[in-house]
């Protein structure tokens, strides 16, 4: 970066927030060639911008400085993997994704757009961790589709203070593409990984059960984090370690001596016994020679050192410990005082301070302290010997120092208890850290009694130190007498004494923290995050000591998963992300090769899991009782299983209600599988009997008993009717034929007399088609009763070879029934419009036929109840279908208005076609 005189540059300056924008702004144009700070709207009027003047190692610049507001583009599916319905879940691991600008932030893209265009650089001002810089190139992106020739620098800075800033912008650095692709990475393996899961979940969960927790059961999410799932893991763990302790009764010899120096209290060497009879003889034998001889006495100095310098983690930690805060609280009130200059930049890894930092400058400035100045005059005198430097807790993230502060302050006005907190907790850890440790004298004496050893320790602090400022720790300790090599003395008391082993303690928020941090679950900037999400997703609350507990549906979602055999919620498979996403960030790994291991490796998992679901049902049923909703669908379950699922081969097809009123039989593993029967639209009630189909195999197949509403059916069908759904039931297939699946409406189905046009009998039946539901159901019948589509192309085929082409009328057969001509005639209806049929002139004769079938060997019968090999089915056509079994050659018509063994149309007379579907109705 080479400077120079000349005419000025201008340069584009874009921080994380408008605050810090704002802070900037006002640090860079204190000085007197400025020209002063003038600011303007930008697009966006959060997002304003300032204006100054400022020299960069000799070179004039005109400064714009504006921001965005965290990051600027969201990664997501393309939309037609979004609607959770879409797609299977494992298509998630593959699904197409994109980054793009979200519409709440579009007039922040414009404005960077636009005033890049006037620009020759562009200075990023984000945050220096990896979630910084990813935001960074996002800026950058935007940016460069308006100007392709920009100067692209960064600063780097760790405090909104002076000496911070003037040295960021005379040193810019560039951008540091790893780092970005390091986030890229972690952003889409959580998208892929926790949509697949949470659509999974909460698919297959929410609506099978009561989760009597949410007072709005429809909007619950039963979400998967990469990160969320092994921090309730933690949780889930130390819950069951606890339930699971048995309580043991052992017992513990005690001894105490009084004189007049005191009071001193030995314990036994040994510990405790559980074994009641090894104890007492022990007891016994020191009760039968209770004198006591000092066998050692040790004196020796021991320190107590300050805490290391202060890391995100830490802070969080020892803030829950101490004030009994929340980690997101404390990262939210220390963000407020970073954006306000008093504290250095609050995410940081960083727990070693640097050669380089000027230490004594920042203790100087808390000399004015009503509280802790005088402490911090000590450690800058000399003679006092209290300065020490900071001791390295071995982490540096190479972005950040540790946290401490930047600016003095007895308090402002504007301050929560919870800033006032913080703010002190930063300073002291600070001047302690930088103290010498704590000296303590400490004594310890052995005694000997029967041949057992005994032992007690005295406390004496010689110098305080660090502890004078860090009253947050106490080292506490007491005065035993003075005893002497080879004295011998009576104890006081000796007895033998009982206790109860005891479980641990439920995790605390501190513990949950340490917990991630040695796990390597989740970064410093993003633990609070995942424990919060506990909290919301009702998977664990936190009682008034901070310590933690799951729920019932936590404890159930951990369970099933465990009781999987494969350990989705342990922190292995994070941690070797979290390592992986760290070396891509060094470049030691590629960003490609880390996403394609990590994600088959989840995908695998995933899979896994899903064959394995029957253990998350099992797992909720010890917590929640079963609701009647059906999961996935919002249908409701209205029986018992009716038969295993054919296609899966895993889960059970059961009867459903929809909440259109009609039924159907589908798989429980929906969204997974798909399998579907539809039943009849004229059917009002339906239930699940006992009776096993004898002839449908595999089974069992439990028999339905059926109830059809009496106008929607024909008069020769009963309106009682025990069916099965295993493809033997011909009244059912014929039913799905005449009446539909769909919705059957006044308006849809008129009656007689009642008004009905073509148009209206095409739309229904083209909302059929749209839902998929006629194909769904044709193809069931047809797959359960083993009819074949490659017979309509038979008949088809044929038909060329038989009266072919000749107009209506003029192609004739002889009736089978009367003898008469039957002529060629061409159907004009939707469902078989061009379709040619022969069809009996004569008086009372119902003879008819499609030519495709009499060409393709069949032959023409006669009676409304008979079977049909018509293909109109397969075609997607209403009133007529293939079926297998029996006579397949046998062709009959069934009148869907109960006209008595007729072959046409009883409306208009002519055949092809049903009167509920007749053109010429109600003319």
């Amino acid at each position: 970066m080479a400077g120079g005189g000349g005419r000025p540059l201008r340069a584009l300056n874009v921080a994380e927030k408008p605050s810090v924008a704002k802070a900037v702004s006002g640090i860079l144009s204190k000085n007197p060639s400025s020209g002063g700070l003038r600011v303007r709207e930008g697009r966006s009027r959060y997002n304003k911008i300032f204006e100054f003047n400022y020299a960069i190692q000799n070179q004039q610049f005109q400064m714009s400085f504006t921001s965005v507001t965290g990051h600027l583009m969201e990664l997501e599916f393309e939309d037609r993997y979004r609607k959770w319905h879409s797609c299977d879940p494992v298509d998630l691991y593959h699904a197409p994704v994109r980054k793009h600008v979200p519409q709440d932030k579009s007039d922040i893209e414009k404005t960077l757009e636009e005033e890049a265009r006037k620009c020759q650089w562009l200075i990023l001002w984000l945050d220096c961790d990896r979630e910084g810089e990813n935001i960074a190139f996002e800026v950058v992106e935007a940016c460069l589709r308006t100007n392709r020739n920009l100067n692209i620098w960064r600063a780097r800075f760790s405090a909104l203070i002076d000496r911070e800033i003037h040295d960021a912008v005379q040193h810019l650095v560039r951008p540091n593409q790893l780092f970005a692709d390091a986030v890229d990475v972690r952003q889409e393996i959580d998208l892929r990984i926790g949509a697949s899961f949470t659509r999974f979940q909460t698919m297959l969960l929410k609506d099978a059960f009561v989760l009597d927790f949410a007072t709005e059961e429809r909007n619950v999410i039963l979400s998967y984090g990469p990160c969320q799932f092994p921090t309730l893991g933690f949780v889930v763990e130390r819950f069951w370690e606890i339930q699971s302790h048995e309580p043991e009764e052992f017992w513990t010899i005690n001894c105490t001596h009084n004189s007049e120096e005191g009071t001193a209290t030995f314990s036994w060497m040994r510990g405790h016994l559980f074994d009641y009879t090894c104890a007492t003889i022990i007891y016994e034998m020191c009760v039968l020679e209770p004198n006591a001889t000092v066998t050692n006495v040790r004196n020796q100095e021991k320190p107590r050192y300050p805490p290391h310098p202060l890391s995100t983690i830490e802070l969080e930690k020892r803030a829950s410990r101490y004030f009994r805060m929340s980690s997101e609280q404390t990262m939210k009130v220390a963000e407020d005082l970073y954006q306000a200059g008093f504290i250095s930049y609050p995410r940081t890894e960083t727990d070693s301070f640097s050669v380089r930092t000027d230490l004594h400058t920042i203790v100087q400035e808390q000399q004015g302290h009503p509280t802790w100045g005088s402490y911090a005059q000590r450690l800058l005198d000399p003679e006092a010997g209290l300065w020490r430097n900071p001791s390295s807790g071995g982490h540096d993230d190479k972005a950040h120092p540790p946290i401490h502060p930047t600016k003095f302050s007895a308090g402002e006005s504007g301050w929560s208890q919870d800033h006032h907190k913080v703010y002190e907790l930063v300073v002291r850890h600070f001047l302690a850290c930088v103290s010498q440790p704590a000296i303590g004298a400490v004594t310890t004496v052995d005694i000997d009694i029967a041949g057992e050893q005994f032992s007690a320790s005295g406390t004496v602090i010689l110098a305080k130190n660090y502890l004078d400022v860090y009253r947050f720790e106490t080292w506490g300790g007491s005065m035993i007498p003075t005893y002497n090599y080879g004295q011998q003395f009576t104890p006081t008391t000796l007895t033998l004494d009982s206790g109860v082993t005891r479980p641990p303690p439920l995790l605390s928020e501190a513990d949950l923290l340490s917990c991630m941090d040695n796990a390597g679950i989740g970064t410093d900037a993003t633990m609070h995050d995942h424990i919060k999400k506990l909290l919301d997703r009702f998977y664990a609350t936190k009682d008034s000591n901070m310590r933690f507990s799951p729920t019932k549906l936590g404890e159930a979602l951990v369970k099933g998963y465990d009781d999987m055999g494969y350990e989705l919620w342990k922190p292995n498979l994070r941690a070797m992300m979290e390592s992986d996403m760290k070396a891509v960030s060094m470049g030691t790994k590629r960003k490609s090769e880390v996403l394609d291991s990590c994600l088959q490796q989840m995908k695998a998992c995933f899979v896994d899991a899903r064959l394995n679901k029957e253990k998350l049902f099992e797992a909720m049923d010890v917590f929640f009782e079963r609701s009647n909703r059906a999961n996935g669908n919002e249908q409701q379950a209205i029986g018992e299983v009716v038969r295993k699922c054919g296609l899966c081969q895993e889960s059970d097809m059961v009867l459903r209600k929809k909440p259109d009123g009609n039924f159907m039989v589908g798989c429980l593993g929906y969204p997974q599988c798909r399998n579907v029967v539809w039943l009849p639209g004229s059917v009002s009630e339906a239930t699940v009997t006992t009776t096993i189909c004898s002839t449908c195999s595999p089974g069992p197949v439990y028999m339905i008993q059926f109830k059809f509403r009496r106008l929607e059916i024909p008069p020769n069908y009963n309106v009682d009717h025990l069916g099965c759904i295993g493809g033997c039931d011909d009244t059912l297939r014929q039913l799905v034929e005449i009446c539909g699946t769909g919705s059957r409406t006044t308006s849809s189905v008129p009656g007689r007399g009642q008004g009905h046009t073509s148009s209206s009998s095409s739309a229904q039946q083209s909302n059929y088609r749209d839902q998929g539901a006629w194909q769904t159901a044709s193809s069931a019948w047809q797959t359960a009763s083993g009819s074949h589509p490659s017979q309509s192309s038979r008949g088809r085929s044929a038909r060329s070879q038989r009266a072919g082409g000749a107009p209506d009328g003029e192609s004739s057969i002889p009736c089978t029934s009367c003898g008469a001509s039957c002529n060629l005639r061409t159907a004009n209806t939707e469902a078989n419009k061009g379709r040619k049929f022969y069809s009996c002139q004569a008086q009372g004769c119902s003879f008819f036929v499609w030519e495709d079938n009499i060409n393709s060997g069949g032959t023409a019968a006669r009676g409304g109840g008979g079977r049909s090999a018509s293909t109109t089915s397969r075609r997607g056509g209403r009133g007529r279908g293939s079926r297998g079994g029996g006579r397949t050659n046998d062709v009959a018509f069934v009148s869907a208005t109960g006209e008595p063994i007729s072959g046409r149309c009883f409306v208009c007379g002519e055949p092809g076609h049903f009167s509920n579907v007749c053109p010429c109705r109600g003319r």
